[in-house]
């Protein structure tokens, strides 16, 4: 018997860990370009720039490497 992943499962496609992690980068470090023109600094957008880096990288990891449901058999068990 064949096993289909259902929908909520994710499929393991790398464009969504690239955009997870170029959003991150361009959201990040938009915030922190506006809080540099706001508080009159110029270190912000750096910050911003790193931490939306690392929160893609958090969310990439989350996403993809969520552990499998004690109750659901695993894709490489044959039933």
């Amino acid at each position: 018997m064949t096993q289909s992943k259902s929908p909520s499962e994710p499929a393991g496609d790398p464009w969504h860990a690239f955009g997870y992690i170029v959003s991150g980068v361009f959201v990040y470090g938009l915030i922190g370009w506006g809080l540099d023109r706001w508080l009159g600094t110029s270190f912000l957008v750096a910050v911003g720039i790193l931490l939306g880096a690392g929160f893609g990288l958090y969310m990439t990891f989350a996403r993809f490497n969520r552990a499998a449901d004690p109750g659901q058999p695993s894709a490489d068990q044959d039933s």
